[in-house]
Parts: C-alpha cells; sequence; structure tokens
C-alpha cells in the first residue's frame, strides 16, 4: 500500500510538470541501501560505500556537463573504465593520482594506460565474465555492443572490447553500468545472473542507443530504477528522460533523472 501511494505522488508530481520537483522526490524515495550515487555528468558516477569511492568511466575536466565543483575528482579507491573513447576515460590518470587507486578495465585498455603512466600494481585488468571483489564490492565485467579505440598521437589503437559492469555492494544493492551500447538480448541473461536493482542506460542516441531502445534494455534487465545518462552533453545527443519515461509507460519501471552533481542516497 505504501509503494501504491508513493508512486501515486509520484504520479501528481509529473502531472503537475516539475521535472525539478518530480527529480528530487524521486531522489527521496529511491532505496540505495546506504550507497551514495553521484551523477557527474555525461557517463560519469561517483558512488560511495563502506568508505570506498568508486568512479564510473572519469570524464571530468572538458566534460561540458560536469558541474565546476565535481571536475576536480574526489579521492577515490577505484576507478572502473568500460571503454576507451576519450569521453568515458579522459581523467582516468588523475583519477587514479593516489598510488593505493586501483583501476579496473579490459586487459587492452589497462595495458594501454600502464605505458601511459598509470603503475602497474594499480591495474586490475580482467575481461567479459570476469569478477573481482573490492572492499566488498563484488565487479563483474559484462558486455556492451560498441566499439573501443582509443585515439592515441593521431592515431586509432585497440582498446579491447567494450565492456559494462555490474557492482554488487555489500549494502545489499546491485548496479549495472551500461558503458557506451545498444540494447542486446544477453542483458536478460545478465538479470537472471545478477539481478540488478538499478541500471545506468545510456539515453542519447547517434554513438548508443535512443530512448525507445533504452526501454527495452531496461525491462530486459528487469530493473526498479533507470538512471539516464549519455544525452545532452552535445547536440547529437537527442535522446531525452522524458523520452525514456514514454517508452516504459505502464512497465512499473521509474526513470530517475538526476541532475549533474546531485546524489541520491545521501
Amino acid at each position: 500500500m505504501r509503494i501504491r501511494i508513493r508512486f501515486r505522488m509520484l504520479y501528481l508530481v509529473a502531472r503537475a510538470g516539475s521535472h525539478q520537483l518530480q527529480s528530487k522526490y524521486m531522489e527521496s524515495i529511491v532505496d540505495t541501501k546506504g550507497v551514495e550515487i553521484t551523477w557527474c555528468g555525461h557517463a560519469t558516477f561517483r558512488l560511495t560505500t563502506l568508505g570506498h569511492t568508486f568512479y564510473i568511466d572519469p570524464f571530468l575536466k572538458d566534460n561540458p556537463a560536469c558541474p565546476a565543483e565535481e571536475k576536480e575528482p574526489k579521492p577515490a579507491s577505484f576507478v572502473l573504465v568500460t571503454h576507451g573513447h576519450s569521453d568515458h576515460m579522459a581523467d582516468v590518470l588523475q583519477t587514479a593520482r593516489d598510488p593505493k587507486t586501483k583501476v579496473v578495465g579490459i586487459i587492452e585498455l589497462n595495458h594501454w594506460l600502464v605505458a601511459q603512466g598509470l603503475k602497474p600494481e594499480q591495474s586490475v585488468a580482467i575481461n567479459i565474465g570476469g569478477t573481482v571483489e573490492l572492499a566488498g564490492t563484488r565487479v563483474t565485467m559484462t558486455p556492451a555492443v560498441h566499439s573501443s579505440g582509443i585515439e592515441d598521437g593521431g592515431a586509432m589503437v585497440y582498446g579491447g572490447d567494450a565492456a559494462s559492469f555490474v557492482m554488487e555492494f555489500a549494502e545489499g544493492l546491485t548496479v549495472f553500468h551500461a558503458g557506451d551500447t545498444t540494447v542486446f538480448g544477453d542483458m536478460g541473461l545478465i538479470a537472471d545472473l545478477y539481478h540488478p536493482d538499478i541500471a545506468m542506460l545510456p539515453i542519447g542516441g547517434w554513438y548508443t542507443m535512443g530512448p525507445r531502445e533504452a526501454a527495452l534494455a531496461a525491462k530486459l534487465l528487469r530493473v526498479k530504477v533507470v538512471i539516464p545518462m549519455h544525452f545532452g552533453t552535445w547536440p547529437v545527443l537527442v535522446g531525452t528522460p522524458e523520452q525514456l519515461e514514454h517508452h516504459l509507460e505502464g512497465s512499473g519501471i521509474a526513470v530517475l533523472r538526476l541532475q549533474p552533481g546531485r546524489t541520491v542516497g545521501a
């Protein structure tokens, strides 16, 4: 009954037409079980759990969607990198400036990062299907359908396959970060294996899936909440959270419209 009342209230807020009010209300009811999730704009997230900070795809300094207070990375325990495009890893080395910070990525990408100055002992090089436990959080690398070339001195260097991540937190929350991808049928296997609660999905189109495909992805993943990302950063990324909500209508899946710099679970 409480859940029904909450979603009735959310419906009334949405009907009122205030996206900002709707976002704040959603932030107040989404249960992250104590894990703090901050969207830094584009595909960059900072998650804090049990005193440890994770960054996913750190793109901060030159990210037009990143607020000023997030341009300088906070001290991080771990950095997860989905693929080699600069809008997902431009600030990996700066974020991992503390030699105790570990960087998780696919083997070829981490090999390149070590060549750029990452200390070998900081590299946690895994591959798709691999799982590593980091301070109580199980991180599994899962597939994505995308490319992963690395721009290096005017050349395009092979960066391994693009990936996504499942994060199973000790608090009982499971988060899926899709990286850059389109929808694919094996998202259903990710749901079967890991049962994610929250999915961070790209919706901008052009380089990734748009809202229609992201809605199907959310249904395949069987998540409760979607945090849309990778939209609006540049003019070609035209997909919107409103369009995603339209395609999810009647599904029971909620869309959490975080604003860049906002934290849920704090």
